[in-house]
């Protein structure tokens, strides 16, 4: 009989398979990143991402959860569950401007890396391929499906211009809407008179969101475009389509600021003298929360790469993700990883440029170790996995209770 392998022993293992598979684990990054895909598209990446994780020895199926580019893949037995998030949408005309091929091929590596270690660990581990970040909300639609019910925590990293404290960047809710107007359209010269501009509606709408502005928290966000207004000028509108997204620190200041600017399209409805109604663009996305005890272990492993966090910088808002609502069921972490050459912040073509370059690739190599090293220490840890395993079986408890998973994929809407 053979003594069971230090928790040291196990770190070694995980920077070695890291290490081993670094050259695959680029390429997967950059094959990623030189084509592209938008929401639910993601055909290219799915195949790469299930074609690497099946060459691991994982058990993989595509297409479920009722979403054709999204993954499921599964290694090792055990009480508790380590689940990995993996993205790879892109976004329309700058391309992997996010850094989602990054994100991808850190999370493969962490996950074969914890698979290297998980019969000593006694844990599975999960890869969930969740398409649909940007827009569309794949892993609210995941949760809803049950995706996660067998999950002890979940982890995934996301890169950033620069190497930051895991919850110095928050994670804001957001819902995104569209709001239609309908007038009465009429010829522009013949029989002004007759008509009622839906355009006025919405451009009385944006005027008064812009004014709302001035008396919202500081971090709330609002941001509109006009997708529809008319076809040609010489016909007045009977048609108008505004899309908005709201963005707060949390869910209930979500739901109060809403319904402030709801009443904006409203009144601008009644000065326009048109009708209005409203509807979900993509599902709400709730705000992060990450678990303190994960994100301590994932700091220490990030800054033995050579990283530096600075835990002291003050807080600031870093977007929205639909992984706030996994986390607002499963303990969970959304850490950032510095891409260092960047000379844009994200969402820019110079980040995008960055993501496949050279601080990319380290990027990747040294989260692919810090959330595999995460992995084992949650598992290691005697009060760390029992207080997991713990909220899981509480959850557990709960939907048996509930007659099944949290749906967390619509929202109360109304005109």
């Amino acid at each position: 009989m053979t003594d069971a392998p230090s928790t040291a022993a196990l770190h070694d293992t995980v920077a070695t398979t890291v290490a081993v598979r670094s050259e695959e684990l680029l390429a997967l990054s950059h094959a990623i990143h030189a084509r592209p895909e938008l929401a639910f598209a993601e055909h290219h990446a799915a195949g790469l991402v299930a074609e690497r994780l099946a060459d691991a020895g994982f058990d993989v199926t595509t297409g479920v959860h009722g979403l054709d580019t999204a993954i499921r893949a599964t290694y090792g037995s055990g009480d508790m569950n380590a689940v990995v998030c993996v993205e790879y949408d892109a976004l329309p005309g700058v391309g992997h401007a996010c850094g989602h091929n990054i994100i991808a091929a850190a999370g493969v590596g962490a996950a074969i890396a914890a698979a290297a270690v998980a019969d000593e660990l006694g844990i599975r581990v999960t890869v969930l391929g969740t398409p649909a970040e940007e827009h569309g909300g794949g892993k609210v639609l995941m949760l809803a499906d049950g995706a996660w019910d067998d999950a002890t925590f979940s982890l995934m990293v996301h890169p950033y211009p620069a190497d930051t404290w895991p919850t110095t960047t928050r994670m804001q809710a957001v819902h995104r809407l569209v709001v239609t107007f309908t007038g009465q359209g009429a010829h522009a010269a013949a029989a002004p008179d007759q008509a009622r501009n839906a355009a006025d509606g919405a451009t009385i709408a944006l005027v008064a969101v812009g004014l709302l502005r001035q008396q919202v928290r500081d971090g709330a966000r609002l941001n509109a475009i006009v997708t529809e207004a008319g076809l040609v000028t010489n016909i007045i509108a009977d048609r108008a389509v505004v899309e908005i997204e709201v963005r707060e620190a949390t869910l209930d200041a979500l739901q109060d600021l809403e319904r402030r600017v709801l009443a904006c399209f409203e009144g601008a409805a009644i000065a326009a003298g048109v009708s209005w109604s409203v509807d979900e663009s993509e599902p709400l996305y709730a705000d992060l929360v990450q678990d303190e005890a994960l994100v301590e272990v994932f700091a220490g492993h990030l800054s033995a790469r050579g990283r530096t966090l600075d835990r002291s910088a003050p807080a600031r808002s870093g977007g929205s993700t639909d992984m706030g609502n996994v986390s607002q069921v499963v303990p969970s972490i959304h850490p950032v990883v510095g891409v260092e050459d960047a000379q844009g912040p994200i969402h820019t073509a110079e980040f995008a440029s960055a993501a496949a370059g050279p601080s990319g690739d380290r990027a990747v190599l040294d989260a692919a170790v810090a959330l595999a090293s995460t992995i084992v220490d949650a598992a290691r840890d005697p009060q760390l996995r029992a207080r997991l395993l713990a909220a899981q079986a509480d959850r557990d408890r709960a939907r048996a209770d509930a007659g099944g998973p949290v749906d967390m994929s619509t929202s109360e809407v109304s005109a």
